[in-house]
């Protein structure tokens, strides 16, 4: 059997255990959708954000990119992000990185890796501007992690800089921003303490940085 025959085959066992635990689920996603959280996430196959949150379908809408950046001339993510937030009406953003990342891996080094290095030089801004701390840390996979707790804490800066977030918070409390880590080694999600929902709190982190 074809290896992507499995993908159809895994589908079908799925449905038959969503449909025994909730036999009108996909009558009313058909009808809409209404999640109450952003994910924005990494591209890593090993950090689906339904599963390790365990979370039906219809829960959260998904952007993912490598190393989970929030870049601002990237109109793909501020398409989503605008649509979230403006039509979905989600409650929460999460930016949400991950331990073992190979899209920060390959940051850390001055190494080439071809067209990657266009959307690596953002991670890479990040990496200098807190190189100081990061040398002091000796193993190289403390260090990596380290870095991609630190690129969190930086996206959802950057999140908390896009327009239409700001004009959202003049007129409500809502969105939510958050920083999250995903611990591949136990499975764990752990909340890094940098959670925003007004001008005046991003600017508290911005001049903390």
């Amino acid at each position: 059997m074809e290896s992507y025959r499995e993908l159809l085959d895994g589908n079908l066992k799925w449905l038959t255990q969503v449909k025994e635990a909730d036999p009108t689920i996909f009558d009313r996603l058909s009808e809409g959708q209404s999640p109450k959280f952003l994910w924005i996430g990494c591209s890593d196959s090993r950090v689906p954000a339904t599963e390790i949150t365990g979370s039906i379908p219809g829960s959260i809408f998904v952007h993912r990119n490598i190393a989970n950046l929030v870049v601002h001339t990237d109109t793909n993510l501020l398409s989503v992000l605008y649509f979230a937030v403006e039509y979905l009406n989600v409650k929460h953003i999460l930016v949400v990185g991950h331990s073992s990342c190979g899209g920060i891996k390959a940051a850390m080094s001055d190494e080439s890796f071809g067209f990657l290095d266009n959307w690596l030089n953002h991670i890479r801004d990040v990496r200098n501007a807190h190189k100081p701390e990061l040398e002091l840390i000796t193993n190289e996979a403390d260090r990596t992690d380290a870095l991609a707790m630190i690129n969190v804490r930086q996206q959802v800066i950057n999140l908390s800089r896009v327009s239409f977030i700001r004009q959202k918070w003049q007129t409500g409390e809502f969105p939510v921003l958050h920083g999250w880590y995903y611990q591949l080694k136990d499975g764990m999600l752990r909340d890094l303490n940098i959670s925003m929902n007004s001008v005046e709190q991003s600017e508290k982190f911005l001049a903390g940085l």
